[in-house]
């Protein structure tokens, strides 16, 4: 039996980004069938609503074994998780973020309005958390500590991998061993067959 992935991208980015493909290609070489949308433009935190309903208007799977973000990707997994029936065995965010980037420190131990982290924490059996230690934005391993204090999971903090892809920052960040490894980490099978209409493979 196949297994269900899906990676999302960061803000201004598609499904070419960084990466991306990269992992795609190496998933599906372990039997994932990998769904990687090119989602709309969303300018900011606020707007993830937008991709929340974008993504169920995209697939009708709800339950993935394995989901990826990149930057915003993180946090619109997060909030698939929190509110709209959507779970997976092993969420891993990278250079993800909850607290918004300019408004609310990362240390600020009250959760983002939207999120629920009990919901979370139900809805996806593992989580990692992969951060640098010089992300060039608000996305460094202070989101990633106090995802992982709030929600559990482990956390990964890389030396001087900056934000893991980024065009203004030019760094292309074209593949990524290290995050393969956490994605083929062992999964929990007893469930069997997963019960959902395929996503749109592409």
């Amino acid at each position: 039996m196949r297994k269900k992935a899906a990676i999302f991208h960061g803000l201004g980015g598609s499904s070419k980004s960084f990466w991306i493909p990269w992992l795609k290609t190496q998933l599906e070489k372990h039997k994932f069938d990998v769904w990687t949308p090119s989602l709309i433009d969303c300018s900011d935190f606020d707007e993830l609503d937008k991709w929340v309903e974008e993504v169920k208007n995209q697939t009708s799977c709800r339950n993935f074994d394995l989901m990826i973000g990149h930057s915003a990707g993180g946090p619109l997994i997060l909030r698939l998780l929190s509110q709209s029936g959507f779970t997976a065995k092993h969420t891993v965010s990278v250079a993800g973020y909850i607290k918004p980037l300019h408004g609310t420190p990362p240390n600020d131990t009250t959760y983002p309005a939207g999120f629920c982290v009990d919901t979370i924490r139900a809805n996806s059996r593992m989580l990692t958390f992969v951060h640098s230690d010089n992300d060039p934005w608000d996305c460094g391993h202070e989101q990633g500590e106090f995802m992982r204090k709030t929600l559990g999971g482990t956390l990964v903090v890389m030396s001087g991998e900056g934000h893991f892809g980024s065009e203004s920052m030019k760094q292309p960040y074209v593949d990524f061993p290290l995050l393969l490894q956490h994605c083929l980490l062992e999964q929990d099978h007893e469930s069997g067959n997963i019960d959902c209409t395929p996503p749109n493979i592409g």
